[in-house]
């Protein structure tokens, strides 16, 4: 069984509320704590861990927020999921959980207890962040006597809560654009900020902290590296004009050239990328991992995967238990000339009694299958557990960096070419195909091109949602998918779709907060 950073009981627990000013519950003690230098590895551990898990007892029990009944929807990438892919051509789920089919149709509200998770989730892992950065602070370690080796560590993990702060950064501004903006534990109730502050403090962020990160890859298997980092900077960097800044594609270009001189290489079986040996896999460069006996939950690719099997899909060859939630639409279908896995690897669908038109939502044999997620190893072993997946979550993978570098090319940016940017994606379709018979030529690489190949490259792996809205294709009617807008075959939607309404509650508690228009 492999280790990594928070696969263990943590020792510092989390207090339970979205307010930017709360501290951890344990703070009172961190002159006893915080004189020993194992305590920050456990309080970074804790970080990550807000990430995937959702409490202090395994899959349940001491949860970390308390806003519903189900703690395992109080994972954040759970969360962070749904909103990403469920609001997409990508997925449908068919629960009847109070507000999931919102998300399907297009009618959330800012009573939502879906999106206000994913808010109040976000702003747990802030504040754990600014916390831990301010007791890891220069000044506070100077107080113990610790070796020079211990000051060392413990600087990589202030830099790496720096990350972390930033990375949740960046997804509440995708998410909400105008949230709080704090960077110290306060008494003070936190006033919003705009977009282009939001944008200018993860910009600055993540440059201030660049020397201080690990090299990449050679950090701890599941800690974030230089490789993370710069990947972040590209995200941003690629959605500067969404996030209504000026264009950043020659900066987005810039990270990516770090990332692509760094060493990654691509899995030579795109299935790989999804099973629970994936940790081995020489592409992934920042993920959340998981560990069926180590870190339970039913989050993360525990979700991803028993979610997605049902009908008469036989779970345990997926090495799980079926949840019969998630499917496809039509419209992601047809992106792929042959749905048979045969031509192109990477179209992993499961049809067998399964119909290709969703008629209702709340079917699971309305719509495509998708198994991609599987916690099975690449020899077929299964994972320890039926339930809880060994499988890690790829937040950043190479196969998205070529992406983004054709993209960022196409978009006018500085500092690569169209011959770099179409050899990536022939890799890419190479390693699809099994052979050159899938690749493409200098005339077919455009930007309407590389939407669908995105689409075929990266589904499910929450990007769909920011994609289609860089590309103007989420709101409006110019591209409809099943059940858009609450209709079966699709309409039109409202641009303030694009971003998430900030939480009633939270606009309850703090009168600092207006919210986002159109809620």
């Amino acid at each position: 069984m492999r280790k990594y950073l928070y696969s263990l009981i943590f020792l510092i627990i989390a207090s339970a509320c979205a307010d930017l000013d709360v501290e951890p519950v344990d703070r009172a003690s961190s002159n006893i704590i915080f004189s020993e230098a194992s305590s920050y590895r456990s309080y970074a551990a804790k970080i990550y861990a807000a990430f995937s898990l959702t409490g202090q007892d395994g899959p349940s029990g001491s949860p970390d927020i308390t806003l519903v009944s189900d703690e395992g929807f109080t994972s954040y990438i759970r969360a962070y999921w749904k909103a990403q892919e469920l609001t997409t051509d990508e997925a449908v789920i068919a629960w009847q959980d109070a507000g999931i089919q919102d998300l399907n149709t297009h009618v959330w509200s800012s009573e939502n207890q879906f999106v206000r998770v994913l808010y109040y989730r976000l702003f747990l892992i802030i504040p754990l962040a600014n916390d831990f950065i301010e007791v890891s602070s220069e000044e506070n370690i100077a107080k113990y006597d610790f070796s020079e080796t211990e000051i060392v560590e413990i600087r990589k993990y202030r830099a790496e809560a720096r990350f972390l702060r930033a990375l949740a950064y960046w997804h509440a501004l995708d998410l909400f654009r105008n949230v709080p903006l704090s960077t110290s534990v306060t008494s003070q109730a936190p006033e919003q900020s705009s977009p282009t502050e939001i944008f200018n403090f993860i910009k600055e962020e993540l440059i201030a902290i660049e020397d201080d990160m690990i090299d990449a890859r050679a950090n701890e298997y599941g800690r974030a590296d230089k490789g993370a980092l710069w990947m972040l900077q590209a995200k941003l960097y690629l959605n500067a004009e969404v996030y209504g800044q000026a264009d950043h594609y020659t900066e987005c270009i810039e990270a990516l050239n770090k990332v692509l001189g760094a060493g990654y290489q691509l899995s030579n079986r795109y299935q790989n990328l999804f099973l629970a040996d994936n940790h081995t896999s020489p592409e992934m460069i920042f993920t959340l991992p998981s560990d069926g006996e180590r870190s339970q939950s039913y989050g993360s690719t525990t979700f991803l995967i028993n979610g997605a099997i049902g009908g008469s899909m036989v779970a345990s060859d997926y090495g799980a238990s079926g949840w019969e939630g998630l499917r496809t639409t039509s419209a992601f279908v047809d992106k792929f000339d042959d749905i048979s896995g045969e031509t192109d690897s990477r179209a992993i669908f499961y049809t067998d009694g399964q119909s290709l038109q969703i008629n209702d939502l709340l079917v699971f044999t309305d719509g495509y299958a998708v198994p991609k997620y599987r916690n099975i190893t690449s020899t077929g072993e299964p994972g320890v557990d039926v339930t809880f997946a060994d499988t890690d979550y790829p937040m950043f993978r190479l196969g998205d960096a070529y992406l983004m570098y054709a993209e960022a090319v196409l978009r006018g940016g500085n500092g690569g070419d169209e011959g770099t940017a179409l050899n990536y994606i022939n890799d890419l379709r190479e390693r699809a195909y099994g052979n050159a018979s899938g690749n493409i030529n200098a005339s077919q690489l455009t930007l309407d091109f590389l939407i669908d190949e995105r689409a075929r490259e990266m589904y499910w792996e929450a990007h769909r949602r920011v994609d289609l809205i860089r590309f103007d294709l989420y709101t409006g009617g110019e591209y409809v998918w099943p059940w858009k807008g609450g209709a079966i075959d699709g309409t039109s939607i409202d641009p303030f779709r694009e971003i998430f309404p900030i939480p009633a509650s939270d606009l309850a508690v703090n009168s600092n907060l207006d919210q986002n228009t159109g809620y």
